[in-house]
C-alpha cells in the first residue's frame, strides 16, 4: 500500500513527529512574528476599536459576535488557501507539516513544566513563583510550594488539552484551516474572554465559542491521561474515577476533566481555594481525597505522563491515517 503523505492525517503525523523532536522553533520567532501573536494582534486592535463603553451591552455583545466570527472565518479560509497550494508542489505537505507543528506545544509545554520543578530545587520557592507565574494566571506571591507545584501540574493538565489535544484534533477534521481557527478562538478567549466590566459582554461570544470547540478535546484528553497512565507507572483507574467524579466540580466545562484526570493518576488534589489579583476564589479540590501537599517530585511526574499521553495520541492518528 502506498503511504500518502498528502492526506491530512499522514501530514499530521509528520507535524507531530517534527514537534516531538523539535518543538518550537525559537530562532524564527525571533526574527518573524509568531502565529499566534499576530493574532492577538488582531484581537486586540478589535477590542480597542468596536468595544466601546459608552455603548450599550446588546451592541457591544453583538460586535462581540461579527469579531470572533470574522476571525474564525478567516483563519478557516487563510489555512484552507495555504493547505491548499502547499499541497500542490512538491513536497509541500512537509512544510505544511512544519507549520503545523509551530501550533502544537508538546514539546514546549513539557520544558515549561519541568522548568518550574528545576526552579523550586534550584532556587527555592521563590525562583519557584517566578517560574510558575510564566505558565499560569494567578497570583504567585500567595502560593506555598504546595501551590506552585499545583499549579505547574495543572498547567501541565490544561494545556495538554488546549495547546495539543485540541489543535490536532481540529487539524484532523478541517485541516490547517481548522487548527488556525481554533487557535484564533483560544487567542481570543484568552483575551476578551473574561467575566469583567469590559469584557463580560465583548467576549462573551469568543467565551462561549471555546467553550464548544474544546468539549471534545477535553474529554479526550482525559482519556488519553488515564489510558497513559499506567505506562508512566500511575493510576489508570485514580485518574477515570477523579474524571468522573470530580471534572464537573470545575467552574470550567472542560478544564476539569484533563485536570481531575491528572489528579487522580498522580494521587494528588488540584484546584482548591485559589487567589487571581487579590481575590480567593473558593474552588473545591479535584481528587479531594488526594494529597494536598504536591511537591517537585509531583511536577517531574506529571511530565512522562504527558508525554505519554501525546505519544498514544500520535499512535492513535497514525492508525486512523493507514486505516483509511
Amino acid at each position: 500500500m502506498m503511504v500518502d503523505f498528502t492526506n491530512t492525517l499522514g501530514v499530521l503525523a509528520v507535524a507531530l513527529l517534527l514537534d516531538f523532536l523539535f518543538g518550537e522553533p525559537e530562532r524564527i520567532w525571533r526574527r518573524i512574528p509568531h502565529p499566534v501573536v499576530l493574532i492577538g494582534q488582531l484581537v486586540a486592535k478589535a477590542d480597542l476599536k468596536f468595544n466601546r463603553m459608552d455603548e450599550p451591552t446588546d451592541m457591544r455583545r453583538k460586535r462581540g459576535m461579527y469579531v470572533i466570527a470574522a476571525l474564525v472565518g478567516g483563519a478557516l479560509l487563510l489555512g484552507w488557501l495555504i493547505q491548499v497550494t502547499l499541497l500542490i508542489l512538491p513536497f509541500g505537505w512537509l512544510i505544511l507539516a512544519l507549520l503545523a507543528s509551530t501550533l502544537i506545544a508538546q514539546k514546549s509545554l513539557a520544558e515549561h513544566v519541568i522548568a518550574v520543578a528545576d526552579a523550586l530545587e534550584g532556587g527555592g520557592i521563590v525562583k519557584g513563583r517566578e517560574t510558575v507565574a510564566q505558565i499560569v494566571g494567578r497570583d504567585p506571591e500567595m502560593l506555598s510550594e504546595g501551590g506552585v507545584s499545583r499549579a505547574a501540574i495543572e498547567s501541565c493538565a490544561e494545556n495538554f488539552s488546549d495547546g495539543v489535544v485540541a489543535p490536532i484534533f481540529w487539524f484532523a477534521v478541517l485541516g490547517l484551516g481548522g487548527l488556525l481557527a481554533y487557535k484564533a478562538i483560544n487567542t481570543a478567549d484568552s483575551m476578551i474572554g473574561h467575566r469583567t466590566e469590559r469584557h463580560e459582554a465583548f467576549g462573551m461570544a469568543s467565551a462561549r465559542v471555546d467553550d464548544a470547540v474544546n468539549w471534545i478535546p477535553a474529554r479526550l484528553a482525559a482519556f488519553l491521561i488515564a489510558v497513559a497512565a499506567p505506562f508512566a507507572g500511575q493510576s489508570i483507574s485514580g485518574a477515570v474515577r477523579a474524571a468522573i467524579s470530580d471534572a464537573e466540580k470545575h467552574k470550567s466545562v472542560n478544564a476539569g476533566w484533563p485536570e481531575a484526570a491528572m489528579a487522580g493518576a498522580l494521587g494528588i488534589a488540584l484546584a482548591g481555594p485559589r487567589v487571581y489579583k487579590g481575590v480567593v476564589t473558593e474552588d473545591p479540590y479535584l481528587n479531594d481525597a488526594g494529597r494536598k501537599n504536591a511537591n517537585s517530585d509531583d511536577i517531574r511526574a506529571s511530565v512522562p505522563l504527558m508525554r505519554t499521553a501525546c505519544i498514544l495520541q500520535a499512535v492513535l492518528v497514525v492508525a486512523v491515517w493507514l486505516a483509511t
